[in-house]
């Protein structure tokens, strides 16, 4: 096994530790910008469905704002977005480059998408089981918690399998301007150096990660929807 590797990946193979290491970085960028974009978007997601008009607490100032800013970030071209984004990610996490620098740019890039998901699972919910709350007395964060959250948990988990898929894709891309992870792996020895073996097992090793998550996903929903 170990002879076809070095035969099919010689220069991924004279480099494993670097490229583990690339692996690696990959994943504290998913979980971390992940986990803080799913808290920014379960927020975003829940205060933009409770106040737009016919929510339970329609407020049309905060909704045209929120709803006006995740329309804006999510038009904006992730490479373009991290680039425009340097001077800030420099100012508030020290340095624009590595793993580090890469996580600002993608919870900014990854959270108006994962809200707008959210928003739309947080929709699927009846509306009898709405009023029913409302008509056993129950307030504003008690419906928001036991209703919307809970009933929408298989739906929610749907949609961020959809979202950490696109967040492993922006990993990749952040690579270009100096973020760590396989993206930067791949670019400066696969596209750089012309490396084809290096970028032929970064798409591997990326194709196995999504279809992981996926799998887990599925999982996870058949077990909260019995």
């Amino acid at each position: 096994m170990l002879d076809i590797l070095n035969l099919w990946f010689p220069n991924v193979m004279s480099r494993l530790p670097e490229f583990f290491d690339s692996f690696v970085q990959t994943i504290i960028m998913v979980a971390v910008a992940g986990l803080i974009s799913f808290v920014l978007a379960i927020l975003l997601g829940v205060v933009v469905t409770v106040t737009k008009p016919g929510g339970l607490y329609p407020n049309r100032g905060v909704f045209n704002v929120i709803d006006k800013l995740i329309n804006l970030f999510r038009s904006i071209p992730f490479i373009i977005l991290a680039a425009s984004l340097v001077p800030i990610t420099r100012f508030i996490m020290g340095t624009a480059i590595g793993t580090k620098g890469a996580l600002f740019p993608l919870v900014v890039g990854i959270t108006p998408f994962f809200a707008r998901q959210i928003q739309s699972a947080l929709a699927g919910i009846d509306s009898g089981l709405i009023e029913a709350a409302q008509a056993m007395g129950m307030g504003l964060p008690e419906i928001i918690w036991r209703v919307y959250l809970r009933e929408a948990i298989p739906s929610i988990i749907r949609v961020s399998v959809i979202t950490l898929v696109s967040l492993i894709d922006m990993t990749a891309v952040v690579g270009v301007v100096g973020g760590g992870g396989l993206g930067d792996f791949a670019i400066r020895y696969g596209y750089q150096r012309y490396m084809m073996d290096v970028t032929i097992a970064t798409i591997i090793v990326l194709v196995l990660l999504v279809g992981l998550v996926e799998l887990i996903g599925r999982l996870l929903v058949e077990i909260t929807e019995h």
